[in-house]
């Protein structure tokens, strides 16, 4: 398993707040994480999928994980989502 899936998901999420609500809503399949995000912003979306049981993935870095969401800037985190609730 790799980041490399998150290119292949059907749908995913991109941020803080998108992935926050995507997980409130039950809808976070894996949650990708770059290492090098902001502590507290890593031990805050941690403990979220530690609570509701989601995979969570490192990403060595914000810039790699945003080109790998395609989008031309760094990504903290992204988030492949299902439509199950």
């Amino acid at each position: 398993m790799s980041v490399h899936e998150l290119t292949e998901a059907a749908a995913f999420v991109v941020g803080t707040k998108q992935t926050t609500r995507a997980i409130a809503e039950g809808q976070a399949k894996k949650v990708f994480l770059a290492k090098d995000a902001d502590r507290f912003l890593q031990s805050e979306i941690e403990k979220l999928c530690q609570e509701h049981q989601i995979p969570i993935e490192g990403v060595p870095t914000m810039l790699e994980l945003g080109r790998q969401a395609g989008i031309e800037v760094k990504a903290a985190v992204a988030t492949i989502i299902g439509d199950e609730q």
